[in-house]
């Protein structure tokens, strides 16, 4: 989309002075909100995210240090909606830019909650140039993540440099795009924003493919099914799946929300999306299903993918060995089709840790167990070790470190650049 509010690459900066702050983020994961202002006026917002904790039908959630009375224009890092799921609460004379790819996982997520994007987004995407907003230079850098289409900001205004990391790792399926900005990193860069969210964890991080060894091994060992919950945004995850589907013999089942992901990012991709290409992966349709889509509106998307070859249903797979997408709200679908667990079967959670109560009775997890079906986790952290996190910053080598999206910063105990520690809403004008 052609934005009339950027200038060409060319335009000339006027700011003299750039200030930096972090409005949220320096004590929290999620919610992030950081502004990049020159005293010329003009103002870059990354990211305006929702707090993780905040209930879903609340408002009136952005930062109250944050200016909503003057210009501004918003560049969200990825589409997990920590980053971007104030977007209603923004102004909409706010231009917003975005990677092409997470502005339909946006709007994506918005339309799964009943709602919309009504909005332009403006987008760039991996083979992006750096391009002009105002008196600022943007450079994009696709980087690792368990949402694709994330990227790292390079931000360059009056004579400064800043590099926004948003949110990353080095043990994906993309891995070799962090490794490649370790070994050749932006030169001179003033102030590296990093996140830190497994400081101070012991989160699983293992690479996907030492996790897609672990699902063949389980899929070798589980007579029968093998149910995995894991979030249909998270691509790594399902290719991850998809080729320990393809390496034991099984079928790789998704429902419809796990397809429209793929069909609607797949442009362009190596990635597999159900059709004539991947035999292996399959659409199982489900009365919860059907209900989502149809409040979306979207009858017709599920009449497509009902009608399709590769469509399959829950008594086809009942005796059809297959590693099969499962959430907690479709348990009670597959019991009523005589697809419920059993003793043969096995149940992986495939999500961070803190999405699971184990003491929830109407949980995947409590379900299988009550069947005497295997239960395993089986995950690695979309965030980077805290020894990646040193490696990156060691190789960025800026003037200083400004900590975001964690909460272990104060301790760190890794060798780290010099910080420059701010508080929430506070202003740090670039020396």
């Amino acid at each position: 989309m052609t934005d009339p509010f950027c200038p060409p690459p060319d335009y000339p900066g006027v700011g003299v002075t750039l200030t930096l702050t972090v409005h949220r983020g320096t004590q929290s994961i999620g919610g992030s909100c950081i502004e990049i202002a020159g005293d010329d006026g003009e103002r870059l917002i990354l990211d305006a995210g929702r707090p993780l904790d905040a209930p879903r039908e609340a408002t009136g959630l952005l930062p109250s240090t944050l200016d909503l009375s003057r210009p501004a224009t918003v560049l969200f890092s990825h589409s997990h909606m920590d980053h971007w799921g104030l977007i209603d609460e923004l102004p909409a004379e706010w231009p917003i830019w975005t990677g092409k790819k997470a502005a339909e996982l946006m709007r994506l997520s918005a339309e799964l909650f009943g709602g919309s994007i009504a909005r332009p987004i403006y987008t760039w995407d991996s083979r992006s140039k750096p391009f002009a907003i105002g008196g600022f230079t943007i450079t994009p850098y696709l980087t690792d993540h368990s949402a694709p289409d994330a990227y790292m900001l390079l931000i360059e205004g009056a004579g400064r440099r800043v590099l926004y990391s948003g949110d990353f790792r080095a043990h994906g399926r993309k891995a070799r795009l962090v490794e490649a900005m370790i070994a050749a990193p932006p030169k001179a860069v003033d102030v590296l924003i990093m996140e830190g969210t497994n400081l101070g964890t012991d989160k699983p991080v293992i690479s996907e493919a030492e996790l897609e060894n672990a699902f063949v091994e389980l899929a070798q060992q589980t007579p029968r099914h093998v149910f995995v919950q894991w979030s249909a945004q998270n691509i790594d995850r399902t290719v991850t799946l998809f080729r320990a589907a393809r390496r034991t013999g099984r079928k790789l089942v998704v429902d419809l929300y796990g397809a429209d992901v793929l069909r609607r990012i797949a442009n362009g991709t190596q990635l597999p999306v159900p059709g004539p290409d991947f035999p292996e992966l399959k659409v199982v349709i489900t009365p919860g299903g059907k209900r989502l889509y149809a409040r979306q509106g979207r009858e017709a998307f599920v009449t497509e993918m009902a009608t399709s070859p590769f469509a399959t249903s829950r008594a086809r797979l009942v005796n059809d060995r297959a590693i099969i997408m499962l959430r907690d709200s479709m348990v009670r679908d597959f019991d009523r089709a005589g697809l419920g667990f059993t003793s043969e079967d096995a149940y992986a959670f495939s999500n961070w840790s803190g999405y699971l109560d184990p003491d929830d009775a109407n949980s995947g997890w409590a379900h299988a167990q009550a069947a005497g079906a295997k239960t395993v986790k089986l995950h690695t952290s979309g965030h980077a070790s805290p020894s990646d996190l040193s490696r990156f910053a060691a190789a960025i080598a800026p003037k200083a470190l400004v900590p975001v999206h964690g909460i272990a910063w104060d301790e760190p105990t890794i060798p780290l650049p010099p910080f420059r520690r701010l508080a929430d809403g506070e202003p740090w004008a670039l020396p």
